[in-house]
């Protein structure tokens, strides 16, 4: 995500709401609830896209939809304490080489998707809601789990690698884009979509909404 080429590409806004999971068909886990409900919500155009992934998966699983929405000053809250913490880790490095370290676990504030409402975390769970073996716990960084929360990663079992398998044929199926070193991270409209897809410019800039405006 830190790639020169994400930051040049320009946002032509759609000005799309950002509407809440979790009243539009989907399950939502409250892991990452905040007093706001923030998180829940995504542009309309990601929510269509993961109501469409869910009608594409097998009758026996279904989406569970982690986390969307970020605020830019949470966004760059968390990716100022994870570069703080790969520093620590690792005193002999460059600033540029911590930047480019952390943004394979975090994006930069001034180009994350969720900042935009154009990414969303989601697993998959079984029909009693139990959540499937995808290899790694979601969230889980690339030090924690030796690499593991990439979504190619070799050291999988043959269950996790055919789950992983599953949800992204479902999502990329209808549109979304996974961000590699993060099995759960998808996306739809962000500057990395349009890198990845080839498009000119990306659908979703960043938003600073009031709480009593999201819906």
């Amino acid at each position: 995500m830190s790639d020169r080429r994400v930051a040049a590409i320009p946002v032509h806004e759609r000005g799309e709401a950002l509407l809440d999971a979790r009243v539009h068909g989907l399950m939502v886990d409250d892991r990452k609830q905040d007093a706001a409900g923030a998180w829940a919500h995504v542009r309309q155009g990601v929510l269509t896209r993961l109501q469409q992934a869910q009608a594409l998966l097998p009758g026996s699983v279904q989406l569970l939809f982690i986390g969307g929405y970020r605020p830019p000053s949470l966004q760059r809250r968390y990716f100022e304490e994870y570069s703080a913490e790969l520093a620590r880790a690792h005193p002999n490095w460059k600033a540029a080489a911590i930047r480019e370290a952390a943004s394979r676990f975090v994006s930069p504030p001034e180009i994350a998707p969720r900042s935009a409402g154009a990414a969303v975390d989601v697993t998959l769970v079984d029909h009693r809601g139990r959540e499937l073996d995808m290899g790694t716990r979601v969230n889980a960084s690339p030090e924690e789990s030796s690499d593991a929360c990439y979504t190619d990663a070799a050291n999988l079992s043959a269950r996790a690698r055919t789950n992983r398998a599953t949800l992204g044929g479902a999502l990329s199926t209808a549109g979304l884009i996974n961000y590699c070193t993060e099995w759960w991270h998808w996306s739809f409209g962000d500057r990395y979509w349009a890198l990845q897809t080839q498009q000119p410019a990306a659908l979703y800039g960043p938003v600073e909404l009031p709480w009593h405006r999201l819906s």
